[in-house]
């Protein structure tokens, strides 16, 4: 069985409870993560179902999923480069955010929660009022006034109370740490480490799509919980010697908020307050990654690096993309800017992570 346990003290997470976070302030992860193996997939099931056994979960029975997983793997080029697009907004609330509401909305059902509450840019509160609607589990969304349409949208019609807070991204985590303090469940896809485990499988899918390990895998980050999750699905895999390397890793975020890259630039793992501006990329609008320090220390060892596109690049890509028939949001466009701007030196074959749908943004331009 993995372990989870305080990054800070090395507490086990209790058995008893729903923490987001330790008592003594830090953060929880995988100290052991649930071992890769071929043995464990259960091919008779589908999408990420499959991998069920995988995701450390106590109890496997009334499986709550809305089919995720499974997103198809589609070759196109860049600037005469052939690149393969891993289609995360075909999950079925429209991102990636459903592989890690997935199993944390399960392990949430497996201690009996009814009530929990969310913050989020749009994405993962839609993803999470999803699959609480799916398990019978009221939910409520903080967002900032800011999230997009559609996004508000869809966390209200399936039936989640959704709370607008006036101001950036952090003021919304400002407004459900009040809940938290008061004694609601904070199911936090930042900060609980339960989600992880289905982003993981990411890493698993795209190995057996393509047949071998990418040479780079490029993917946006915010909280970094989506890049976070995928080097633990290669590293696991690499331990279980089911590949013999793990990708070049690019993390990519918007010139309007790179706290990481600020990091990365300086060759330091602390993550330090950075000045913010204005972004159609509302998805890495995070001033405080949670997973930060975590991806920069493997990153440390030549893994990979960061890298931020500036707002012209990114809607000048937002526009190309879709004129290859890839309808994504801009987040998402983030990482086809980073291909055109650094392909040459990519290894091969080169995998861009499309984490949500262009249905889900009000970008007129």
């Amino acid at each position: 069985m993995a372990i989870i346990a305080c990054t800070s003290c090395h507490k086990i997470y209790p058995n008893d409870r729903v923490p987001f976070q330790c008592e003594c302030g830090g953060s929880y992860d995988y100290a052991e993560f649930p071992d890769y193996s071929e043995n464990l997939i259960d091919n008779t099931k589908s999408g990420m179902m499959k991998y069920a056994r995988l995701f450390n979960l106590e109890e496997e029975s009334g499986w709550v999923s809305l089919g995720e997983g499974n997103t198809p793997l589609l070759s196109t080029s860049i600037d005469g480069v052939e690149v393969f697009c891993k289609m995360e907004s075909h999950n079925p609330t429209g991102s990636y955010k459903d592989r890690g509401s997935a199993v944390l909305v399960n392990f949430l059902k497996s201690r009996g929660v009814t009530f929990a509450v969310e913050d989020s840019s749009g994405n993962a509160g839609a993803s999470f009022a999803g699959y609480c609607a799916r398990a019978g589990i009221k939910a409520r969304v903080y967002v900032p006034e800011s999230a997009s349409g559609p996004k508000r949208m869809q966390i209200e019609r399936y039936g989640a109370e959704l709370i607008r807070v006036p101001g950036p991204r952090s003021e919304a985590a400002k407004a459900v740490m009040e809940a938290a303090n008061s004694g609601a469940v904070y199911a936090s896809h930042a900060w609980m480490p339960f989600g992880l485990t289905g982003i993981a499988s990411i890493a698993y899918e795209i190995v057996e799509q393509l047949g071998q390990v990418p040479g780079t895998l490029v993917a946006p980050v915010g909280h970094g919980g989506l890049l976070f999750g995928i080097m633990r699905g290669f590293e696991s895999m690499r331990k279980a010697g089911r590949i013999p390397n793990e990708p070049f890793y690019l993390g990519v975020q918007s010139s309007g908020c790179s706290p990481m890259v600020f990091a990365y630039s300086n060759n330091t793992t602390q993550i330090s307050e950075v000045l913010l501006s204005d972004t159609a990329a509302e998805g890495v609008k995070v001033s405080q990654p949670a997973r930060g320090s975590a991806i920069l220390e493997r990153m440390k060892s030549g893994k990979g690096r960061m890298v931020s596109i500036d707002e012209s690049n990114l809607l000048d890509s937002w526009r190309a993309s879709a004129r290859q028939g890839f309808y994504m949001e801009p987040t998402s466009a983030l990482v086809w800017a980073a291909i055109k701007q650094n392909v040459k030196d990519f290894k091969t074959p080169v995998v861009a992570i499309i984490t949500g749908s262009g249905y889900k943004s009000t970008i007129l331009s």
